[in-house]
C-alpha cells in the first residue's frame, strides 16, 4: 500500500528547536535540488527517470493552464532521495477515542501531526508517545508543502518519491501539493486536506479527458477500486470503535482488540482472493485509533468540495477563489457555508 498522506511541514513555526530543524532540513533539500532541465540533459540520468521528469513537467504545465493552480517556482527542480519517503510523520490518539492529538505553531496554526526529516527521530518520538499511553501511527510521506512560503528560495522541489507510483499517482501528488499553495485555512486540517484531495481527483479526471491513456486509466481504476474497498472496511471499523467508545461500560480494551483482529482477518481474506490487496496488510495489522482518526481527516469534506465545483460549473479560477474565501472565515461559518 502506498500511503497517500500529504501534509504541510511547519517551516515557519517559531523558534523552537523542532521548527529550526524543520527549516534546516528543507534548506538542505533545496541545496541538493537541480533544475529538471539539467537532469534531462545529464547523460547519467536513467531513461525511466528522464521519462517521468518529462511527464512531471507536462503535468505541471497542465496544472497551471487547465486547473488554475499556482504558476511559481515549485516543482521545477528535482532531488533524488535515498528512499521512498522525504518526511516521517507521527500522529497520536487516546487509546479509547478517535481524536488526534494536536500541536500548535505560530503562523501555521495547529496541526494533527509532527513531521521529521530523520526516520529515527520520528521513531523515538513515537515510542515516547506510546510510553505515555497514546495510540501512535508513524508513516513515511512522499511529499510535503511549505504552502508557497519557500518560493523565494526556489520553491518546493520535485522529489524522486513522486515518481514511484505511475502516471496517475504523480498527477495526484502534483495537483494536491499545488492546491495547498492555492488556499489554506489555519487550524483546519480536515478542510485543507479535503480541498487538496478534491483538486487531485477532479484534476486527474481533467487530465485523462485531455490526455487519454487506456492502459494507465485501467490500472488507476483497479488501484482506486481496491483503495475504495479498503477505505470502506476501514471506515466501518472506525464507526464500530466510535460506537464502542461512546457506549456503556463494557471491557472496551478487549472489545477493541477483538474488532481490530476481525478487521485484519477481513483484509487477509481479500488478499488471499486478490494479491492486489496485499499492500494493505501492513496498515491493517498496525491499525489503531491514530491511523483510523487520520484516515477521516483527508476525505471528510471531499464530497462538499466536489459539489461546490459542480455548482460553479467546473470553473477552476472561481472554484479556487471561493475556497480561499471560505478559508478566511471562522471555522463554524466556513463549515456551515461549505457543508
Amino acid at each position: 500500500m502506498r500511503r497517500r498522506a500529504w501534509l504541510a511541514l511547519p517551516l515557519l513555526a517559531g523558534c523552537s528547536s523542532y521548527s529550526l530543524r524543520a527549516v534546516g532540513g528543507h534548506i538542505e533539500l533545496l541545496n541538493r535540488a537541480r533544475p529538471v532541465d539539467d537532469w534531462l540533459a545529464d547523460p547519467a540520468t536513467a531513461e525511466a527517470t528522464r521519462a517521468q521528469l518529462r511527464l512531471a513537467q507536462r503535468l505541471r504545465r497542465f496544472a497551471v493552464t487547465d486547473l488554475a493552480l499556482p504558476d511559481n517556482a515549485s516543482y521545477r527542480r528535482y532531488v533524488e532521495l535515498p528512499g521512498a519517503a522525504v518526511v516521517w510523520n507521527v500522529v497520536a490518539a487516546p487509546q479509547a477515542a478517535l481524536e488526534l492529538k494536536r500541536w500548535c505553531f505560530p503562523v501555521m496554526g495547529c496541526v494533527s501531526y509532527r513531521g521529521y526529516w530523520q526516520e529515527e527521530e520520528a521513531r523515538q518520538v513515537a515510542e515516547g508517545l506510546q510510553a505515555e499511553g497514546w495510540d501512535v501511527y508513524r508513516y513515511g510521506v512522499p511529499a510535503y508543502s511549505t504552502l508557497g512560503y519557500s518560493n523565494w528560495l526556489g520553491g518546493d522541489p520535485l522529489l524522486s518519491s513522486f515518481l514511484r507510483g505511475g502516471q496517475a499517482e504523480l498527477a495526484r501528488l502534483l495537483f494536491h501539493e499545488l492546491a495547498h499553495q492555492q488556499a489554506y485555512a489555519r487550524d483546519d486540517s480536515a478542510f485543507n486536506e479535503s480541498y487538496a484531495t478534491a483538486v487531485e481527483q477532479l484534476g486527474l479526471c481533467a487530465w485523462w479527458a485531455a490526455h487519454p491513456d487506456p492502459v494507465a486509466q485501467q490500472q488507476d481504476r483497479e488501484r482506486e477500486r481496491r483503495r475504495s474497498v479498503w477505505r470502506e472496511r476501514a471506515l466501518a471499523l472506525r464507526a464500530d470503535l466510535q460506537r464502542l467508545y461512546a457506549g456503556p461500560g463494557v471491557d472496551k480494551r478487549a472489545a477493541k482488540t477483538e474488532r481490530l483482529r476481525a478487521f485484519v482477518a477481513e483484509m487477509e481474506a481479500l488478499a488471499a482472493q486478490d494479491a492486489g490487496y496485499s499492500g494493505y496488510l501492513p496498515w491493517a495489522r498496525g491499525a489503531n485509533n491514530a491511523s483510523l482518526a487520520l484516515l477521516s481527516t483527508y476525505r471528510s469534506q471531499v464530497a462538499a468540495f466536489e459539489a461546490l465545483f459542480e455548482r460553479l460549473r467546473g470553473d477552476w479560477p472561481n472554484f479556487h477563489r471561493e475556497v480561499a474565501r471560505l478559508a478566511a472565515l471562522p471555522r463554524d461559518q466556513r463549515n456551515r457555508e461549505l457543508l
